[in-house]
């Protein structure tokens, strides 16, 4: 929670708060730099906005932004934590796509450059770069029993956070699909996604001012994508974040992540390997049309990876 909220004229009490004097609340200052950490990497945020002048910044905004989206998300108290366990939202990542690889590999695959992967395979990622958004510092990924944990996957929305926000009330398979949802994930610096824990913008935003924007676009997306809620210190924080930023739009689903061709007509036969990846089928799975068990050197049911 931040320590005190600023002191607003009257006449912003009312409501009436014009662009310019919007400006003089944050600061005066441009873009997304609005909010301040609390002196460590990362923290809750500074400054924030209080009701009325979130509210006149919301009703203000431009339409189809991230802002105006806020408004539109409700409002409401943090349920409690009770029953929660990350096993709620399934069996850690999972291959929801059924292309062949767990998540966790398609987010590498997706944020990372220069990717490498084990031989043999195009879905492990066993090394890359990563510019991460939280740090805005440069990150060299190789997988390893030391080393894998540097670049993690971000839950923008934390599972916890959704949990007391909404999530507990959903089936296992919408909580499983929130889990591995591409639009609500990111590869990020490790330690950094770890001292966010379950934290919503109310409480931790990224160090990397240039990306808070974004990142609290994103949050935006995903709570009104699936029905969550935020409290009021967040809905609060996210305005003033968004404020800088007014023109920032709301991110859609993330394109392509995973993205396979459709499995081919029955009947169909491949003489190899190559020609399941010319036809855009690989990887194949046992039970597909033009499965052969020569294709699976590994016995994992997965072939041609």
């Amino acid at each position: 929670m931040p320590p005190s909220s600023p002191v607003v004229p009257s006449r912003l009490r009312r409501g009436v708060l014009t662009g310019s004097a919007l400006l003089v609340l944050l600061g005066g200052l441009p873009g997304c730099d609005v909010l301040s950490a609390t002196g460590q990497a990362g923290g809750p945020p500074t400054g924030v906005l209080d009701d009325a002048a979130a509210e006149e910044a919301i009703a203000t905004a431009p339409p189809d932004s991230a802002l105006a989206a806020l408004g539109e998300v409700p409002v409401r108290g943090r349920a409690p934590r009770t029953g929660y366990e990350r096993e709620e939202f399934g069996d850690g990542w999972v291959d929801t796509d059924r292309n062949g690889c767990d998540t966790r590999n398609d987010v590498l695959a997706r944020d990372l450059t220069g990717e490498e992967f084990r031989p043999g395979s195009d879905c492990v990622v066993v090394s890359g770069t990563l510019e991460d958004p939280y740090s805005g510092r440069t990150i060299e990924f190789r997988r390893g029993e030391d080393t894998s944990d540097d670049v993690q996957i971000d839950h923008v929305v934390a599972l916890s956070d959704a949990w007391q926000k909404g999530a507990q009330r959903w089936d296992a398979d919408r909580r499983t699909a929130f889990a591995n949802d591409p639009l609500n994930l990111l590869a990020v610096d490790g330690p950094l996604n770890m001292q966010k824990g379950d934290g919503d913008a109310a409480t931790w935003l990224p160090p990397n001012t240039a990306y808070r924007c974004a990142y609290v676009a994103r949050q935006v997306a995903v709570k009104s994508g699936y029905g969550l809620w935020v409290t009021r210190a967040e809905r609060n924080a996210a305005a003033t974040v968004l404020a800088g930023c007014p023109d920032e739009p709301l991110p859609g689903a993330s394109p392509d992540v995973g993205a396979r061709t459709a499995p081919a007509p029955a009947g169909t036969v491949y003489a190899d390997c190559d020609a399941v990846r010319a036809a855009g089928a690989a990887p194949i799975r046992r039970g597909e049309p033009g499965w052969s068990d020569t294709f699976d050197g590994d016995g994992d049911g997965v072939g041609c990876e």
